[in-house]
């Protein structure tokens, strides 16, 4: 072959390039379909989407059954956690309000604990969320009772103090047995229970407390019907104690050395009576 260099013919590379001319333009218009074809499709996609979200936000399963607040069998709804207040009482509360027609994730529960918490026994509530189905489940803490009050010794109780000091009515009562409490029998005259406060009610508790300890018997009740003249029942006997003041704590001690005393005589015992300096055994005429 010849050294020296070849010469391309004019004609020839105008046809070349014309040739790679038209082959861009095809490149170009391919590319081009493709990029419409992929715009298209994405745009497809989103309205697909659209649709598809639109969709499952219309679905009813999405808010609260109109009639939740109707029926406890609803499945709309669970109340637990609540043993003082029927669920029949924290349902009317919640038909205070309207049931909301927003999805559930949007509704507000400020109101339905605002009229739950009305009810007396009622410390705090926890309203819990539940997407899909949309449902609430009402989480009730109550307060705890710790003194029961009876107008007579066979009488059941009428009323209850909680540990911070609210008193509770006859609407909720009888307690389930598992509440352990200090009953209290009181007229309400002299020294009335409805006038009580925290205080008041942590000191018969304390008394109770104290009494147990020492004589490893279970408090029956306290007789408060007279405010100066206080009984307290144990199975073995009843125990006198006079006016309950903050001078009580100190005779309760006594109570250990008398108990076997009471234990070992054959005769029936009315009371102890621990109202003086000296202790002494009242037998039953």
């Amino acid at each position: 072959m010849s050294n020296e260099e070849i010469i391309e013919h004019p004609r020839y590379r105008r046809k070349r390039r014309l040739k790679q001319a038209r082959m861009q333009r095809q490149v170009r218009k391919s590319q081009k379909r493709l990029n419409q074809l992929r715009s298209l499709w994405k745009l497809t996609l989103l309205v697909l989407l659209l649709s598809i979200s639109f969709f499952i936000l219309k679905m009813p399963q999405w808010r609260l059954h109109t009639n939740a607040f109707d029926s406890l069998n609803s499945p709309s709804l669970e109340i637990v956690n609540n043993k003082i207040v029927p669920a029949q009482k924290v349902l009317s509360a919640l038909r205070r309000n309207q049931v909301s027609t927003k999805p559930i994730f949007l509704v507000k529960t400020d109101n339905l604990k605002e009229s739950i918490l009305k009810l007396e026994p009622v410390q705090d509530v926890y309203i819990r969320r539940f997407w899909f189905p949309a449902r609430l489940k009402i989480i009730v803490v109550e307060r705890i009772p710790i003194l029961t009050i009876s107008p007579d010794i066979n009488v059941e109780p009428i009323a209850f103090f909680s540990l911070d000091g609210k008193l509770i009515g006859r609407d909720y009562m009888p307690l389930a047995p598992e509440y352990k409490t200090v009953r209290i029998i009181t007229y309400g005259s002299g020294d009335d229970y409805r006038n009580w406060d925290k205080t008041k009610v942590l000191n018969f508790k304390k008394l109770a407390s104290l009494i147990e300890t020492v004589s490893g018997e279970n408090v029956e009740y306290i007789d408060y019907r007279d405010p100066k003249d206080v009984y307290v029942k144990i199975p073995t006997v009843n125990i006198r104690l006079g006016s309950f003041n903050s001078g009580c704590y100190n005779k309760i001690n006594r109570i250990s050395s008398l108990l076997p005393q009471v234990k070992m005589l054959n005769k029936k015992v009315k009371y102890i009576d621990l109202r003086w300096d000296t202790n002494y055994i009242k037998l039953d005429e």
